[in-house]
């Protein structure tokens, strides 16, 4: 019964005094006070690496899309430098842009008769054509003068007589033999004109390698609007004026094709090309040309009609006197006038022209030479059919420097 009436209040404080003795209550409080602090330094560590990781994020990504949604953190924003004033110039830039523009001022130029492009690239590159026919640039139509030779141009004199007065009407081109060294003197308009050359034999295909190179050399001047084939041993029947009015103005291209049967005319025929090439097609004619801008283009370009000569027009075939002639009249011959521009002489016959010495050359032999003949041009009757001759001697070259103002009429 006296436990029974024992006071409550009493026992709660025994009970209480009994659990937690002092030194455990300070045990507890220590261990609260270290838990509260270190939850709030991990919990500001944790909150600085979360915002670390987000710049580190941006800055190795900053092609990052805008589209993509960016965590907000807490701290003020990045701050990245402006970008530069689009209306601020830099001198250094201007300077580079004005050196780098690429535009049309180099093709008015005429180029260099040298260059490092073999066969194969140059005949490519000329072969290129603008389909706007009308050049966005000044330009005056020349007439390119190509010449084949062994060695120097031998009556060079005479043709710097022909030219003086007219720069910029003509270009000049030589092909002679690689093994010819000789170095033209700076004043002659002879001097730098030689072409990246390879030997030539009479009779041999590689003449007409040599003429397709000519061509591709003076197509790479786009003023060039018409070519002329011709040799160390050619001389001008009249001056600058009249052979340029005559070529620029034509309508024709000259270019001498004919069927000659027998031995020296289809005779030469291979039956292995066939059938490309039939016998019927076969043509032959004068190897020296005048023809216009297109037809070059023409020649050069050729992938059917040229593989086949160079294939089997071998030997006795003397490619040089029916390759252009057969071309020409295959495909051509609605735009060539059937005649050479330049006089040869085979009265003599033999498998060679005359040549001509200085006693041969007189000042009524050269009248006649100018004004013997009839012929048809641009649809009109004429007696200037030969603007050119062959096979003049060096010989010759003191009696044609003296007759050829009287006669040719040059400087005039």
């Amino acid at each position: 019964m006296k436990n029974q009436n024992q006071n409550p209040l009493a026992t709660a404080i025994n009970l209480f005094g009994s659990r937690w003795h002092p030194l455990r209550l300070f045990s507890c409080f220590f261990f609260f006070a270290f838990g509260l602090s270190f939850g709030i330094i991990l919990s500001s560590n944790l909150k600085n690496f979360s915002w670390n990781l987000q710049v580190t994020q941006l800055s190795a990504s900053p092609s990052m899309s805008s589209s993509e949604p960016q965590p907000s953190p807490s701290p003020s924003p990045l701050v990245c430098p402006p970008p530069a004033s689009t209306n601020q110039s830099n001198p250094a830039n201007e300077t580079s842009k004005a050196s780098s523009r690429f535009g049309l001022s180099e093709y008015p130029k005429p180029p260099s008769a040298q260059h490092d492009m073999d066969d194969e690239e140059l005949l490519w590159r000329a072969s290129m054509v603008p389909q706007i026919r009308e050049f966005p640039f000044k330009t005056v139509p020349k007439v390119a003068f190509m010449f084949l030779t062994k060695g120097p141009v031998s009556l060079a004199p005479l043709w710097e007589l022909f030219f003086k007065g007219h720069e910029g009407l003509y270009s000049i081109y030589v092909h002679s033999n690689p093994s010819f060294n000789e170095t033209e003197p700076e004043s002659s308009v002879f001097h730098d004109r030689r072409i990246p050359s390879k030997e030539v034999q009479w009779g041999k295909f590689n003449m007409i390698e040599a003429e397709r190179r000519l061509l591709a050399n003076a197509l790479l001047d786009f003023s060039n609007h018409h070519f002329v084939l011709l040799s160390e041993s050619c001389i001008p029947l009249f001056n600058f004026s009249t052979i340029y009015s005559y070529l620029i103005n034509s309508t024709q291209n000259y270019v001498q094709t004919y069927d000659l049967p027998g031995p020296v005319g289809r005779g030469r025929y291979k039956q292995k090309m066939s059938p490309t090439i039939t016998i019927e097609q076969w043509r032959k004619g004068s190897q020296w040309f005048a023809m216009d801008r297109d037809l070059a283009m023409e020649v050069i370009s050729d992938q059917t009609y040229y593989p086949v000569f160079r294939k089997h027009c071998k030997s006795s075939c003397y490619a040089d006197e029916h390759y252009l002639p057969t071309f020409v009249g295959i495909k051509f011959w609605e735009r060539s006038a059937n005649r050479s521009l330049t006089w040869v002489d085979w009265s003599r016959g033999g498998p060679h022209p005359a040549r001509f010495m200085r006693s041969d050359v007189t000042i009524e032999s050269l009248k006649k030479l100018r004004s013997e003949n009839r012929c048809e041009n641009n649809g009109k009757s004429t007696d200037i059919c030969f603007l050119f001759a062959r096979k003049f001697m060096p010989s010759a070259l003191d009696r044609l420097l003296r007759f050829s103002p009287k006669v040719m009429h040059f400087n005039s």
